[in-house]
């Protein structure tokens, strides 16, 4: 048999690609890495502006739990010390985010943990004693089990018009189940993730993916799709971070997903808006929040010596042929047909499926990594 040229074709060059690329290579094989995008990284892609790192698809923070998955980072890039701390803005009154003391004191006046909970227990109850006289007895929608869980203040402030605009429906026409829990902290501090580590690379995601990607093979603007039989004879092992419905031609039909767009602006002031992210919660305002890209890396007086500033007003869409697809639709359709080719990848000897894409389901950047640094034998 023809020894092949390459142990591994990996398929895209972001995070999944990237990593399982680096552990390989450290394993003595032999990797070529295609992408079909102008440029590697994938979705962590940063482009630089005005000497600030754009996230150009969208607000990319890592955080985890795990330190063998922090350390690994680390020793390809250091992080920063960035804490993602939205703000959400409801009607020009600003509240922050996740719904924690400051959010209660900013909503009802209220100083202390016990006067949030009685008036969220309140709340709660009001809704729950509506629902009941209504002859309702378990919420039937997203707004009803919202309503229940923490009351119709914050719901109608926070939650409501920025899920519709998420979602492309109304909150009464989404299922209940979207929203299982609200996490509610009555405690001081914004720091939306609740894990031990968290940050940005230093330099932005480009130095982690070049990183992972140094001395490997790389060729980008190239379509596997385009030319499948060679791309597929040349290596013992294919790993396909695309469309798991496009790599089997589409055999049971498309699976759905929904996408984001950015409308980006650079702008002749140090400082727009005084945080990397701002949500806006009200309907009438069409995007769902603003990126202010300098906020990920530049602190304290760093802001204003870079003199111009660059933004992303993000909006989310639905998801149409030939768009960039970011999330999977997991509702029991899209679940049920994934479920079909997934039978069909687990009879692959020679294809390993990961990421968002080929495995259909939501990924944050860490246990990415983590499941190739200790799930994935290379």
């Amino acid at each position: 048999m023809d020894m092949k040229l390459y142990d591994y074709l990996i398929v895209g060059s972001g995070l999944f690609g990237a990593t399982f690329a680096y552990k390989a290579k450290q394993a003595g094989k032999r990797c070529l890495v295609i992408d079909k995008r102008p440029h590697r990284g994938g979705n962590v892609y940063c482009e630089n502006k005005e000497g600030i790192n754009v996230h150009k698809f969208g607000a990319h923070i890592f955080h985890t739990s795990d330190k063998e998955v922090w350390d690994f980072v680390n020793s390809i890039v250091e992080f920063n010390r960035y804490t993602n701390s939205p703000v959400a803005n409801y009607q020009g009154k600003l509240y922050n985010l996740p719904f924690n003391m400051n959010t209660f004191y900013q909503m009802w006046g209220v100083t202390t943990p016990e006067e949030a909970q009685t008036k969220i227990e309140e709340q709660k109850a009001e809704a729950v004693a509506a629902m009941k006289q209504a002859g309702i007895a378990e919420p039937r929608n997203l707004e009803e089990q919202a309503i229940s869980l923490i009351g119709k203040d914050i719901y109608e402030k926070l939650i409501k018009g920025y899920t519709e605009k998420q979602w492309g429906r109304k909150c009464t026409e989404l299922p209940a189940f979207i929203i299982k829990r609200l996490p509610v902290r009555f405690v001081f501090d914004n720091n939306y993730f609740n894990d031990k580590y968290q940050g940005i690379p230093i330099g932005g995601y480009n130095k982690l993916i070049d990183g992972l990607l140094e001395g490997i093979e790389v060729r980008t603007g190239v379509d596997f799709f385009e030319n499948r039989e060679y791309w597929e004879s040349i290596a013992d092992k294919i790993v396909f971070t695309g469309k798991i419905d496009e790599f089997y031609n589409y055999r049971f039909g498309k699976l759905e997903y929904r996408t984001v767009r950015f409308e980006e602006a650079t702008l002749d002031c140090p400082n727009y808006q005084g945080n990397a992210v701002i949500n806006y919660t009200e309907k009438e305002v069409p995007y769902t929040r603003i990126i202010e890209h300098k906020h990920f890396e530049k602190f304290g007086t760093e802001v204003y010596q870079c003199p111009r500033t660059v933004i992303s007003k993000e909006y989310s869409t639905e998801w149409k042929e030939g768009m960039e697809p970011y999330y999977p639709v997991n509702d029991d359709k899209n679940n049920a047909l994934y479920g079909k080719y997934k039978e069909l990848a687990a009879q692959e000897n020679n294809v390993i499926f990961g990421g968002r894409l080929a495995e259909y389901k939501y990924y944050d950047m860490a246990p990415i990594i983590g499941r190739i640094l200790k799930k994935i034998t290379i």
